[in-house]
Protein backbone atom coordinates (compact mmCIF):
# COMPACT_ATOMS: atom_id res chain seq x y z
CA UNK A 1 0.00 0.00 0.00
CA UNK A 2 1.49 3.58 -0.96
CA UNK A 3 1.16 6.84 0.46
CA UNK A 4 -0.52 5.21 3.87
CA UNK A 5 0.16 7.96 6.71
CA UNK A 6 -0.10 6.79 10.52
CA UNK A 7 -0.64 8.80 13.47
CA UNK A 8 0.94 7.85 16.34
CA UNK A 9 -0.12 9.69 19.76
CA UNK A 10 1.42 8.90 23.02
CA UNK A 11 2.45 10.67 25.88
CA UNK A 12 5.63 8.13 26.29
CA UNK A 13 8.71 9.26 23.81
CA UNK A 14 10.23 5.57 23.65
CA UNK A 15 6.58 4.00 22.34
CA UNK A 16 6.61 6.41 19.84
CA UNK A 17 9.44 6.35 18.37
CA UNK A 18 9.41 2.32 18.35
CA UNK A 19 6.41 1.83 16.93
CA UNK A 20 7.38 4.70 14.56
CA UNK A 21 10.62 3.12 13.53
CA UNK A 22 8.54 -0.71 12.61
CA UNK A 23 5.73 1.14 11.01
CA UNK A 24 8.37 2.81 8.90
CA UNK A 25 10.28 -0.26 8.07
CA UNK A 26 6.68 -1.12 6.24
CA UNK A 27 6.85 1.95 4.62
CA UNK A 28 4.05 3.88 6.02
CA UNK A 29 4.45 7.98 6.94
CA UNK A 30 4.09 8.34 10.46
CA UNK A 31 3.46 11.39 12.18
CA UNK A 32 3.56 11.49 16.27
CA UNK A 33 2.41 13.53 19.00
CA UNK A 34 2.60 14.05 22.54
CA UNK A 35 -0.87 14.55 23.66
CA UNK A 36 -4.11 14.52 22.51
CA UNK A 37 -4.37 18.12 21.63
CA UNK A 38 -1.13 17.60 19.34
CA UNK A 39 -2.97 14.99 17.52
CA UNK A 40 -5.78 16.60 17.30
CA UNK A 41 -4.48 19.68 15.63
CA UNK A 42 -2.23 17.02 13.22
CA UNK A 43 -5.82 15.74 12.35
CA UNK A 44 -6.83 18.48 11.05
CA UNK A 45 -3.67 18.98 9.07
CA UNK A 46 -3.31 15.92 6.96
CA UNK A 47 -5.87 13.28 6.03
CA UNK A 48 -4.77 9.89 7.59
CA UNK A 49 -5.15 6.41 7.06
CA UNK A 50 -4.74 4.90 10.59
CA UNK A 51 -4.43 6.87 14.17
CA UNK A 52 -2.99 5.56 17.05
CA UNK A 53 -4.00 6.97 20.69
CA UNK A 54 -2.63 6.50 23.61
CA UNK A 55 -5.55 6.24 26.33
CA UNK A 56 -3.51 8.33 29.13
CA UNK A 57 -2.25 11.48 27.75
CA UNK A 58 -1.61 14.86 28.82
CA UNK A 59 -4.10 18.09 27.93
CA UNK A 60 -6.88 15.36 26.46
CA UNK A 61 -6.73 11.87 26.84
CA UNK A 62 -7.46 9.20 24.24
CA UNK A 63 -11.16 8.46 25.16
CA UNK A 64 -11.89 12.45 24.15
CA UNK A 65 -9.63 12.39 21.46
CA UNK A 66 -11.00 9.22 20.05
CA UNK A 67 -14.46 10.91 20.81
CA UNK A 68 -14.10 13.76 18.63
CA UNK A 69 -12.13 12.95 15.75
CA UNK A 70 -15.78 10.57 15.25
CA UNK A 71 -17.55 13.32 14.82
CA UNK A 72 -15.51 13.94 11.67
CA UNK A 73 -13.74 10.62 10.55
CA UNK A 74 -14.33 7.10 10.39
CA UNK A 75 -10.86 6.24 9.67
CA UNK A 76 -9.66 3.15 12.07
CA UNK A 77 -8.68 4.61 15.03
CA UNK A 78 -6.43 1.79 17.43
CA UNK A 79 -6.13 2.65 21.53
CA UNK A 80 -3.40 1.66 23.34
CA UNK A 81 -4.02 1.17 27.12
CA UNK A 82 -1.95 0.27 29.99
CA UNK A 83 -5.00 -0.33 32.27
CA UNK A 84 -5.93 -3.97 32.38
CA UNK A 85 -9.55 -2.80 33.50
CA UNK A 86 -12.30 -4.19 31.69
CA UNK A 87 -14.31 -1.04 31.78
CA UNK A 88 -11.47 0.93 30.10
CA UNK A 89 -11.80 -1.03 27.20
CA UNK A 90 -15.12 -1.30 26.83
CA UNK A 91 -15.06 2.64 27.29
CA UNK A 92 -12.86 2.76 24.49
CA UNK A 93 -14.91 0.59 22.11
CA UNK A 94 -17.70 2.65 22.53
CA UNK A 95 -17.25 5.80 21.82
CA UNK A 96 -15.70 4.79 18.60
CA UNK A 97 -12.26 2.95 18.62
CA UNK A 98 -11.77 -0.19 16.34
CA UNK A 99 -9.50 -2.10 18.06
CA UNK A 100 -7.11 -1.83 21.34
CA UNK A 101 -4.13 -3.12 22.46
CA UNK A 102 -3.17 -3.73 26.27
CA UNK A 103 0.71 -2.43 27.54
CA UNK A 104 2.97 -3.92 27.57
CA UNK A 105 2.37 -5.29 24.15
CA UNK A 106 4.18 -7.28 21.02
CA UNK A 107 5.70 -4.88 18.44
CA UNK A 108 4.85 -7.20 15.76
CA UNK A 109 1.42 -8.54 17.03
CA UNK A 110 0.57 -4.72 17.15
CA UNK A 111 1.83 -4.17 13.09
CA UNK A 112 0.28 -7.35 12.38
CA UNK A 113 -3.52 -5.64 13.63
CA UNK A 114 -2.46 -2.17 12.59
CA UNK A 115 -2.23 -3.81 8.83
CA UNK A 116 -5.36 -5.68 9.43
CA UNK A 117 -6.98 -2.37 9.65
CA UNK A 118 -5.92 -0.95 7.13
CA UNK A 119 -6.59 -3.20 4.85
CA UNK A 120 -10.06 -3.77 5.74
CA UNK A 121 -10.80 0.06 5.62
CA UNK A 122 -9.21 0.32 2.06
CA UNK A 123 -8.99 -2.37 -0.25
CA UNK A 124 -13.14 -2.63 -1.01
CA UNK A 125 -12.85 -2.21 -4.69
CA UNK A 126 -9.41 -2.68 -4.93
CA UNK A 127 -7.79 -5.62 -7.58
CA UNK A 128 -6.69 -7.71 -4.87
CA UNK A 129 -9.91 -7.85 -3.24
CA UNK A 130 -11.68 -7.72 -6.60
CA UNK A 131 -12.45 -11.26 -6.49
CA UNK A 132 -13.48 -11.27 -2.97
CA UNK A 133 -15.37 -8.52 -3.51
CA UNK A 134 -17.18 -9.35 -6.64
CA UNK A 135 -19.18 -12.51 -5.03
CA UNK A 136 -20.36 -9.59 -2.81
CA UNK A 137 -23.31 -7.30 -4.54
CA UNK A 138 -22.16 -4.08 -4.84
CA UNK A 139 -25.54 -2.71 -2.71
CA UNK A 140 -27.30 -4.97 -0.17
CA UNK A 141 -31.24 -4.26 -0.32
CA UNK A 142 -33.42 -4.48 2.82
CA UNK A 143 -36.88 -3.15 4.21
CA UNK A 144 -35.32 -0.07 5.20
CA UNK A 145 -32.17 -0.89 5.14
CA UNK A 146 -29.68 -0.08 2.26
CA UNK A 147 -26.44 -1.25 2.75
CA UNK A 148 -23.67 0.22 -0.36
CA UNK A 149 -20.21 -1.72 -0.60
CA UNK A 150 -18.76 0.09 -2.86
CA UNK A 151 -19.51 3.88 -1.37
CA UNK A 152 -19.39 2.27 2.23
CA UNK A 153 -22.41 3.94 2.90
CA UNK A 154 -25.93 2.98 4.91
CA UNK A 155 -29.30 4.14 4.56
CA UNK A 156 -31.75 3.68 7.63
CA UNK A 157 -34.91 4.81 5.79
CA UNK A 158 -33.39 6.75 3.32
CA UNK A 159 -31.12 8.86 5.98
CA UNK A 160 -27.61 8.19 6.02
CA UNK A 161 -26.02 6.35 9.03
CA UNK A 162 -22.16 7.46 9.99
CA UNK A 163 -20.79 4.25 10.84
CA UNK A 164 -16.81 3.77 11.75
CA UNK A 165 -14.78 1.39 9.56
CA UNK A 166 -15.07 -1.49 11.95
CA UNK A 167 -18.97 -1.08 12.08
CA UNK A 168 -19.58 -1.74 8.61
CA UNK A 169 -17.51 -4.36 7.99
CA UNK A 170 -19.63 -5.95 10.58
CA UNK A 171 -22.94 -4.74 9.47
CA UNK A 172 -21.99 -5.82 5.98
CA UNK A 173 -20.66 -9.20 6.90
CA UNK A 174 -23.89 -10.16 8.86
CA UNK A 175 -25.55 -8.40 5.86
CA UNK A 176 -23.80 -10.57 3.70
CA UNK A 177 -24.80 -13.90 5.45
CA UNK A 178 -28.73 -13.00 6.38
CA UNK A 179 -30.03 -15.67 8.63
CA UNK A 180 -26.57 -17.50 9.47
CA UNK A 181 -25.96 -17.63 12.98
CA UNK A 182 -22.20 -16.77 13.80
CA UNK A 183 -20.75 -17.11 17.25
CA UNK A 184 -18.45 -14.20 18.95
CA UNK A 185 -15.69 -16.05 17.91
CA UNK A 186 -16.49 -16.68 14.04
CA UNK A 187 -17.21 -13.17 14.05
CA UNK A 188 -14.09 -12.07 14.93
CA UNK A 189 -12.41 -14.23 12.92
CA UNK A 190 -14.20 -12.74 10.03
CA UNK A 191 -14.26 -9.05 11.05
CA UNK A 192 -11.17 -8.61 12.78
CA UNK A 193 -9.58 -10.97 10.71
CA UNK A 194 -7.68 -12.46 13.97
CA UNK A 195 -8.11 -15.70 15.57
CA UNK A 196 -7.45 -14.33 19.02
CA UNK A 197 -10.56 -13.23 20.84
CA UNK A 198 -9.31 -11.88 24.35
CA UNK A 199 -12.81 -11.89 25.77
CA UNK A 200 -16.46 -11.00 24.16
CA UNK A 201 -16.35 -7.24 24.84
CA UNK A 202 -15.16 -6.45 21.67
CA UNK A 203 -17.92 -8.28 19.97
CA UNK A 204 -20.18 -7.02 21.83
CA UNK A 205 -19.48 -3.57 22.04
CA UNK A 206 -19.56 -3.06 18.08
CA UNK A 207 -22.98 -4.61 18.59
CA UNK A 208 -24.29 -2.94 20.89
CA UNK A 209 -23.31 0.33 19.29
CA UNK A 210 -24.35 -0.66 15.50
CA UNK A 211 -27.56 -1.63 16.95
CA UNK A 212 -27.63 1.68 18.62
CA UNK A 213 -26.86 3.24 14.91
CA UNK A 214 -29.35 1.21 12.82
CA UNK A 215 -32.22 -0.37 15.05
CA UNK A 216 -35.64 2.02 15.81
CA UNK A 217 -35.42 0.41 19.34
CA UNK A 218 -31.87 -1.30 20.47
CA UNK A 219 -33.58 -3.41 23.25
CA UNK A 220 -35.64 -5.03 20.69
CA UNK A 221 -33.72 -5.37 17.46
CA UNK A 222 -35.13 -6.25 14.19
CA UNK A 223 -32.32 -6.85 12.54
CA UNK A 224 -28.91 -7.84 14.22
CA UNK A 225 -30.56 -10.76 16.93
CA UNK A 226 -29.27 -12.31 19.70
CA UNK A 227 -29.31 -16.39 19.72
CA UNK A 228 -29.07 -17.24 23.20
CA UNK A 229 -26.09 -19.64 24.22
CA UNK A 230 -24.60 -19.11 20.21
CA UNK A 231 -24.13 -15.84 18.90
CA UNK A 232 -25.86 -13.33 16.64
CA UNK A 233 -27.42 -13.39 13.33
CA UNK A 234 -28.64 -11.09 10.88
CA UNK A 235 -32.50 -11.04 9.78
CA UNK A 236 -34.31 -8.85 7.16
CA UNK A 237 -36.60 -8.74 4.34
CA UNK A 238 -34.67 -8.11 0.85
CA UNK A 239 -35.72 -5.10 -1.06
CA UNK A 240 -35.10 -5.42 -4.65
CA UNK A 241 -36.02 -2.26 -5.73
Amino acid sequence: MDHIRILIADDDKEIRELVQTYLQRENYQVDTAADGEEALRLCDQYKYNLILLDLMMPKLDGIEACRRLRQTTNVPIMMLTAKDHEMDKVIGLSIGADDYMTKPFSIHELVARIKAQLRRFMVLGSSENRVQNERLEDVLRFKGLVIDVRKYSVKKNGEEVALTAKEFELLKFFASHPEQVFTKTQIFRQVWGSEYLEDDNTVMVHIRRLRLKIESDPSEPLWIQTVWGIGYKFVGEKDEA
